[in-house]
């Protein structure tokens, strides 16, 4: 339990979900939640359940076993440019100068806070789903961290 106090959480979206069954409809929650150290670890995860609050715990737990390491710079940016695409989310990540901050939107700016990431300028196109943007983004951070 130790551990679960050195990673902040953020949960980015809740979505109340549906699936057709015999006899009408059954209503579930999907939460998406980013884990991270704030330092260089950082994690998605996805949970579905009946109620809100366990939804979020399980995206929680999920993504605490998926922790992935990145690479930042002594001036608190990433390595290098790079660009990612995954799925139809494209996102374009620059390093930027002590000082900058992060210029970044939505999901891409908490995913970048909460890897520790303190000067960062970025440009998400393509795809509006937040799971698609959120993965893409981790990718990216991964793939530019390796030199």
């Amino acid at each position: 339990m130790a551990e679960d106090k050195l990673f902040e959480e953020k949960v980015i979206e809740i979505k109340r979900v549906s699936r057709t069954v015999k006899g009408g409809k059954r209503i579930s929650f999907r939460a998406l939640v980013i884990v991270g150290d704030k330092v260089s670890k950082v994690a998605m995860g996805l949970g579905k359940a009946n109620d809100v609050s366990i939804a979020i715990r399980k995206a929680s737990d999920s993504a605490k076993k998926n922790l992935t390491k990145i690479n930042i710079t002594e001036s608190g940016s990433i390595p290098k440019e790079i660009t990612m695409n995954l799925n139809s989310a494209k996102i374009l990540m620059k390093p930027a100068p002590e000082g900058t901050s992060i210029i970044a939107g939505g999901v891409v700016r908490s995913v970048c806070e909460l890897a520790g990431i303190r000067n960062l300028v970025s440009k998400s196109y393509g795809s509006n789903s937040k799971i698609n943007t959120a993965r893409a983004t981790i990718e990216a951070l991964v793939k530019s961290s390796e030199i």
